[in-house]
Formats: C-alpha cells, sequence, structure tokens
C-alpha cells in the first residue's frame, strides 16, 4: 500500500491509499473554495449521561446530487470534485460539513472506489483489502489526536437509511468522548469479570454462538459471523476475530487476509434476503456480487473499537455491526413509541430466521 497525504482548496487533509507503489499523486484542488467554517459543540445531557453534537453549519451540506455532480467521483473532463485525481484507489478526506471538529473531534470520508454506480460488495477481495488498510491507518492517526477518546469507522448505505450521496463512501468519527453504546459494553464487561471471577464476556458470547449454532451466518478460519440471541433489528449481524483483539491495529496478517472473503460474502447475501418486488433473487439467484438491477439492501455497517484510554482495553472485544433496516421486502422497520422513546427494541423476525434466510442466499 501506498499513502499520498495532500490539501484541497480550503485546506482540508486528503490522503490517496493505492495499492501500487509507483503511482504519483499530484493533482491539484483549483476550486474557489472558502475556508471551512464550522460550529460544531458537544453539549452533555445531565440526565441521560450522554452527549449530543450541536452542528448548525450542516444543514448546507450536499443534499442527492445527480450522478454528473458527485461530488465524490474523480475529477474528470473539466469537472471538479473533493478529490482532484482523474482516478483513485480509495481516499480519505475531511468532511467539509463535519459533525465533530476543531475541539470537539474530527469527522473523515471514505470513498471506496470511484465507480460511482458500484457497492462495497461489488469491490474485489484486493479493494476490500485496501480499505481495511485504510481504516486501520486512519485509526492510528486520529488516534493521536489530542483529546480523542474514540474511533469509529462506519457505512451508511440507502436513501432509506438517509445517505445524502450515492456514491459508494464511508466515515470515521474521532469522538472527544466515549460513545454511549461503547459505555455500556464496557460495564457490562466489567461487571461479567467482577461475576465470574476473570471471565471475558465477549469471548463467552461468541463461543456461546459457535456452541449453539442455529445462529452461525459464516465461519472461517479467522472470522465468525453471527445473528445475536437478543438482535435490535430484523437482520443483524455481527463479525467478530476469532483470536480477540481491542482495536483494527491489532488484526494479525491472517486475519487481515481472510476478512475480504468473510465480510464480502456477508454484503453479498445482504443483497440476495429480499427477493420479488424489490427485484432481487429470491432463493440466491444470482451467486455473483450483484444481479444487474437487483434492489440493494440498506444498511449500517459499524466497526467497535475499544476507546483508548478505558481500563483494561485489552479485554474489549473489536467486531463489527451490520444490520438492515428493511424487515421484509417493501417493508421497513421504523423506530417508534418504544425504540425511540424508551429505547426498548422489538423485533419482527426471530434471530434463527433471520439466521437460516442469510445461510440460504449463500454464494456457491
Amino acid at each position: 500500500m501506498k499513502k499520498t497525504s495532500t490539501r484541497l482548496a480550503d485546506g482540508r487533509e486528503l490522503i490517496y491509499y493505492d495499492s501500487r507503489d509507483d503511482v504519483v499523486r499530484e493533482a491539484v484542488d483549483h476550486r474557489p473554495l472558502d475556508p471551512v467554517a464550522t460550529a460544531s459543540q458537544i453539549r452533555h445531557d445531565r440526565l441521560l449521561g450522554d452527549s449530543v453534537a450541536i452542528a448548525s453549519h450542516r444543514q448546507a451540506r450536499t443534499y442527492h446530487p445527480p450522478a454528473d455532480e458527485c461530488p465524490l467521483c474523480p475529477s474528470r473532463d473539466g469537472r471538479h470534485s473533493e478529490i482532484p485525481a482523474a482516478d483513485y484507489d480509495v481516499a480519505v478526506f475531511e468532511n467539509r460539513f463535519p459533525s465533530l471538529a476543531g475541539d470537539s473531534g474530527r469527522c473523515e470520508v471514505v470513498c471506496f472506489t470511484p465507480d460511482h454506480d458500484a457497492s462495497f460488495a461489488d469491490l474485489t477481495e484486493e479493494q476490500a483489502a485496501l480499505v481495511l488498510e485504510a481504516w486501520t491507518d486512519r485509526t492510528a492517526e486520529l488516534s493521536q489526536l489530542p483529546g480523542v477518546e474514540q474511533v469509529f469507522c462506519f457505512e451508511n448505505r440507502g436513501a432509506e437509511i438517509g445517505v445524502t450521496l450515492g456514491h459508494p463512501h464511508g466515515q470515521i468519527y474521532a469522538y472527544p468522548f466515549v460513545t454511549p453504546r461503547t459505555a455500556r459494553m464496557l460495564t457490562s464487561l466489567a461487571a461479567h469479570h467482577e461475576a465470574t471471577g476473570g471471565g471475558n464476556l465477549f469471548d463467552e458470547v461468541v463461543a456461546d454462538e459457535l456452541a449453539d449454532g442455529r445462529r452461525i451466518v459464516l465461519e472461517g478460519e479467522h472470522w465468525v459471523a453471527f445473528v445475536p440471541y437478543a438482535a435490535h433489528w430484523p437482520y443483524e449481524v455481527h463479525l467478530y476475530p476469532k483470536r480477540r483483539v481491542p482495536d483494527l491495529l491489532a488484526l494479525d496478517d491472517a486475519a487481515r487476509t481472510e476478512f475480504p472473503q468473510i465480510y464480502l460474502e456477508v454484503l453479498r447475501r445482504f443483497d440476495r434476503i429480499f427477493g420479488g418486488r424489490d427485484g432481487g433473487q429470491e432463493g440466491g439467484g444470482d451467486r455473483g456480487p450483484r444481479a444487474a438491477g437487483a434492489a440493494r439492501t440498506p444498511y449500517i455497517a459499524a466497526w467497535h473499537q475499544a476507546p483508548l484510554h478505558a481500563g483494561h482495553r485489552g479485554e474489549f472485544a473489536l467486531h463489527l455491526e451490520l444490520f438492515t433496516i428493511r424487515r421484509t421486502s417493501g417493508k421497513l422497520k421504523f423506530l417508534a413509541g418504544s425504540e425511540s422513546g424508551m429505547n426498548v427494541f422489538i423485533n419482527d423476525v426471530p434471530p434463527e430466521a433471520a439466521a437460516e434466510r442469510l445461510r440460504e442466499v449463500a454464494s456457491k
């Protein structure tokens, strides 16, 4: 992998990650951009004990532009985008409309491919491996910024999720605090450790799923993907390395090599689980990355890494959580009163049934 750092016209950092060492990145951003002005602010909720980012400047962010005006495509044919080069492998840059900025953290955009019409599931294993290297490198770099407590790599896909740019991309947030979801995991981890005299809750969860077997979606030598026993979402898969590590930096070479194989297969199954009127292939159908014209399943893919300064952070288990808000063909799972008002989820799809469906649509 070759890494090249440069600056955009308004001073934001842009980083190219290339699979070839001989690539030269000298393209200049010629856009007449004003300096980025942000008003990000973190406010603490005294009742709930969590934090909220107030970012009024995001109201002006780019919203569903036509494909020929996509800011994440390469700059070609006289049209300038956020990426000055005419082509790229993976590109990462500071978000022009960040939720977190300055003392309140940092937000970056990760462009997985220059192909506007592709998806992560369409990547080759080599391309997916390069994205993993970019995630790992950005985790390392952002962890060194003053005040950063947690680094979160994620992807939102689909208009149903709220994505405003159709180009295949993800984001990275560097939070100045430990997120509430991670804090709850750490509390459960500590309580289990004390109750069992040193047992690790993450290890137990993975071991229990492997022993039960009914919710296993896919298992490799170094990774296992399963629908959790208490899944919150209709189709939800958790992907764990079998050797517990706290973050992406700690993955060994064997796990890095196998990850693209496992993750791409899981994503491709997500695109096959809904058939009929959604345009997918019922019962599997297409066995390639994606059938021509097939609908893509909206999803959120979220990496959970140990906070940087948490006590006993080595006990935390790196894992990726993937879920969709679609519960069946043509129907979405909305967060209504119980979920939004009380954070008590009601799942219409039994986890065992979801896992069975995801096994049914496996690639040959």
